[in-house]
This record gives structure tokens, sequence and C-alpha cells, in this order.
């Protein structure tokens, strides 16, 4: 079983980590059932926040039990001091523990600091010197407020977006934090669900011995295949490495990731999944995408009224009116 340090927090756990945001749109029992069977089968970090609506409450009615043979990692997206608190305090009540492992903001705009005028690093720290946090981190999407985190020595671990997709500046965010002995929790290592074979993301990740892929599970199904490659790990052999070239020239660069910061739009067009349908179209079973229901959402597309909101709030820079439009075109081809 390969097992990954998360740098200065000396936290070592086997290199699957449970993204706990999916098991929000399944039932408690559901729920109960997949992250029960995770931690018997030896994966021992969770990742959730307090935005995943009642994804904490599942992890505590699922594991209060072992609390102290697993790794919790949540998040606040709380821009002052007040609902700073308010959250840590809901979490620590979902959860049902009396700590947080690595807590962490939520794809902050900017990189909280000391004496920044906004006192939510400061609250940090307090939470931490009370015993109720027990590391600091942050999460994001854009490359310059981790870069700034990371620079600042003042997070003990940095979760960002990284699979085989990733650019030269990403890669190296990585390294940067072996460098500076930073844990690197990666999320999205399937890019979203545009990466249909977790055995070609697993394999890519080994190269990273730094990096803890935290890998987003609903399924029981999905659990399994993960599960699988703790006795089997995928090696990067001439085929993976054939599939990964290919991916990497049809899907690197300007395309939608469906991280979702984009929502919601004033028309009510879904942007993170409209905006990247043509990749969907190709890469998973087309049908589901082309039903009645999926056809009235893109034509929404045509309601866009370009104000702007969606570019302004994405983390990489889109232009997401263009992307929609141009998706909604290749969309009808498949209509035809």
């Amino acid at each position: 079983m390969n097992k990954v340090r998360l740098g200065r927090t000396e936290i070592v756990v086997n290199k699957n980590g449970f993204g706990a945001l999916p098991v929000q749109r399944v039932s408690m029992e559901e729920a109960k059932v997949i992250l029960r069977k995770a931690y018997e089968n030896g994966i021992h970090f969770f990742d959730s926040a307090r935005a995943y609506s009642n994804s904490e409450e599942k992890i505590g009615q699922a594991l209060h039990d072992v609390r102290h043979e697993i790794y919790i990692s949540t998040k606040t997206m709380a821009t002052n001091v007040e609902d700073f608190w308010k959250d840590l305090s809901m979490s620590l009540e979902m959860l049902q523990t009396d700590y947080i492992d690595i807590y962490q903001f939520h794809n902050p705009s900017f990189c909280p600091k000391p004496n920044d005028g906004t006192g939510l690093y400061e609250a940090m720290l307090e939470a931490k010197r009370q015993g109720k946090i027990r590391y600091i981190g942050l999460t994001n999407h854009g490359i310059d407020v981790a870069l700034e985190a990371l620079e600042s020595d003042l997070y003990d671990t940095l979760q960002f977006p990284f699979s085989y997709l990733a650019s030269e500046k990403e890669e190296r965010l990585v390294h940067l934090c072996k460098e500076k002995d930073i844990g690197f929790i990666c999320m999205k290592a399937l890019s979203g669900g545009l990466i249909s074979r977790s055995d070609a993301a697993y394999a890519y990740m080994q190269q990273y011995d730094n990096a803890l892929p935290i890998w987003g599970i609903q399924k029981e199904s999905e659990l399994d295949e993960f599960i699988s490659y703790q006795d089997h790990p995928p090696v990067l052999n001439e085929e993976i490495k054939a599939l990964i070239a290919h991916d990497q020239k049809e899907l690197a660069g300007n395309f939608c990731r469906g991280c979702g910061y984009c929502m919601p739009c004033p028309q009510g067009i879904v942007i993170n999944q409209c905006a990247r349908m043509s990749l969907m179209l190709r890469r998973a079973p087309a049908a589901g995408w082309l039903s009645e229901k999926w056809q009235a959402e893109m034509k929404k597309i045509e309601e866009c009224i370009h104000c702007g909101k969606c570019m302004s709030h994405c983390p990489y820079g889109l232009n997401t009116p263009e992307l929609l439009q141009k998706n909604y075109e290749d969309y009808q081809t498949f209509l035809k």
C-alpha cells in the first residue's frame, strides 16, 4: 500500500483520500455504507466542507466511533470572523468531533494573512490555540492565490486541482510544496469527469510522492476501483502513457473544469455542464446528454445576456459565454 506524508503535518495515509463532496447526493444510509467501507479498507483521510450541504453530517454519522483512527479536513468560506466561528462550530457538531485535523479556507479570492484587516488568519490561530483545529490549510482554483499561500509559509497544506491535464505552472505547485514541506492535497484528479480512466489517473499520481489525491466518490463501485489499486497499483506503462498523451492533446488548454464557481447563472444556465458538453459527449455515453432534459438545458444558452458574471468568477479566466456558444453549436450537430 503506497503511503503519502502531508508535509510538516506529519500526517501519513495511503494514497487514497476520500473526497466527500459527492456523498451529499446520496441518502444517509448509502453514504454511511460507502464511508464505512472506505475506512475498513484502509482509507483514513476524509475531506469535506461546510458548503457541501450534509456531507459533514454523513461523515460524523458513519465514522464518529473511529474518529481517532482517521483524519478529517474540512473548509470554511467565511469572509469575516463571526462567520468563521459559526462555520467551525457547525462543522464540529456535524462531524461529531471536538477537533478538525486540517481546517481550510475554501477557495478565497485572496490569501488570508495576519494583519490583513479581516481577522481570518488570526481566527485560525485562535482555533488552533483552543485545540479545535490541528493544522491550517487553504484550497484554491486560482494559481496566483495558491502561490501566494505557499510563499507566505503560513499554511500547512494546499489543496488544488491537479491531474495529468495540468499545466507546467500547476506541476510546479506540487514540486514547490515538496520543497517547502507543505502538504499537497490534490482535488479533481479526474478533472471533473473528463478523465474516464481512473487507473490512468492513479498511475500518473504515483509520480508525485508528496501528493494526496482525494477521489470524489458517491458510488460503491467507484470506491471499489480505488480500493483495488491499493494492493495492485496501476503502473505508468506504454498503454497508459499513450492514453495520457492523447488526452493531453485533446483536452489540455481552455476547457471548463466543471468546478461550478461561475454559478448560479441569472438566466438559469447550468454553466458548469453546458460549457463542457462537447467534451462530455465524446467521453461518456452520449444518450444521457442528448435527453429532452439536457436539450432544454442547452437551449437556455440562447438566453445568455452576456452579463459577465460567470467570467468574473471563473478561476481559470475562461471566456464562458464564448465557450457556451461553441458547445451549443456543436451540441446541435449531435441532434441532427
